[in-house]
């Protein structure tokens, strides 16, 4: 069984990471070698491109960090936890779900991500 709430909070860290170097060990470590990430703004494939999707989002919002809101949970391989961006100390900029799918060993083989409100193109 999956710690959901562990797992998160790992994805979280690969996008809050500052260090490109430590960020992209993350990635590595953190995802199967063909995973996929998409969202309504991008998409990245295996770990170059995951890295690269996070380095653009890190890019576009300097000083800003990804944090959970609520509860993550799942069922089986799949995680669903919802998480907001903003600035340290500073009001929310976006939010979002993410939806994933695990591998055995906890490693991401796919996330989906639902944007809230008017960050997606709808």
């Amino acid at each position: 069984m999956h710690n959901y709430q562990a797992i998160a909070e790992r994805y979280l860290a690969m996008w809050n990471e500052p260090a490109l170097k430590r960020r992209r060990a993350l990635v590595a470590v953190g995802w199967i070698a063909d995973g996929r990430y998409a969202d309504p703004l991008m998409e990245g494939h295996g770990h170059d491109g995951i890295a690269a999707i996070i380095e653009d989002a890190r890019a576009s919002f300097p000083g800003h960090s990804f944090t959970l809101r609520g509860k993550p949970d799942g069922y089986g391989p799949f995680l669903r936890f919802a998480w907001s961006l903003a600035p340290n100390g500073g009001a929310l900029v976006a939010g979002g779900t993410d939806v994933a799918r695990l591998d055995e060993a906890g490693s991401f083989i796919e996330v989906t991500g639902f944007l809230d409100g008017n960050a997606s193109h709808e």
